[in-house]
């Protein structure tokens, strides 16, 4: 993650909506039963993924990644009526976890939770059929979540990509990793993009905000 000042991190979620009980839980329980629980969106991104789903009030979300469910639950406070959440992921090892709690949310019938490779299930996807993608899984497969992504997303909607300053190594001249230089190579690629108008917002380790034209 991007070094922040711990101050205004604390100044931050002072000054934004708490999150709910049962995301306070999640994490309390991500922390306890990961090796990596930083990879939960966490209180201030979590308040972050839900405004923005609540004003774009999406029908049908796909997040790539679910992890232990934190930003899933997030997002889906912003479904419109009826609308549903397709979360993907490769690893089963913690699928109980997300399971439990999208059982005890509101939305426990707007969740489908899939296990398997993503690029395989984006596959069953009507194209033009998505109001807002989030994408957070591996890295090197980003360049291609994105560009399935634009053919599955409506015009006028949005992807959100995480993780796209990748700890300010896609900024330091002197970092080529492979996972870097992917990184690195999408965000010149998104700017350069006449399908999209896109901006990255400084939050956390960088999210990438995407709107289809």
């Amino acid at each position: 993650m991007i070094e922040i000042d711990p101050n205004l991190n604390q100044y931050l979620e002072k000054h934004t909506n708490e999150e709910p009980d049962l995301l306070r839980e999640l994490m309390i329980e991500t922390h306890q039963a990961t090796t990596q629980p930083h990879m939960a969106s966490g209180h201030y991104q979590g308040r972050i993924l839900s405004m923005i789903s609540k004003l774009i009030q999406p029908k049908t979300i796909l997040e790539i990644g679910t992890f232990t469910g934190y930003a899933t639950l997030c997002l889906a406070e912003g479904l419109a009526e009826n609308g549903k959440i397709i979360t993907l992921d490769i690893n089963d090892e913690l699928k109980y976890i997300g399971e439990k709690y999208f059982e005890r949310s509101p939305y426990k019938n707007q969740i489908e939770y899939r296990i398997g490779p993503a690029s395989e299930q984006m596959k069953t996807i009507e194209k033009e059929s998505l109001d807002l993608v989030f994408i957070d899984a591996d890295k090197q497969t980003y360049p291609e979540y994105y560009e399935c992504s634009i053919d599955l997303l409506r015009n006028g909607g949005v992807i959100l990509m995480d993780n796209v300053l990748w700890y300010g190594k896609v900024y330091d001249e002197n970092a080529n990793d492979k996972r870097t230089v992917i990184l690195r190579d999408l965000n010149e690629r998104v700017v350069k993009d006449s399908r999209v108008e896109s901006l990255i917002l400084p939050v956390r380790d960088g999210i990438t905000l995407i709107r289809k034209k």
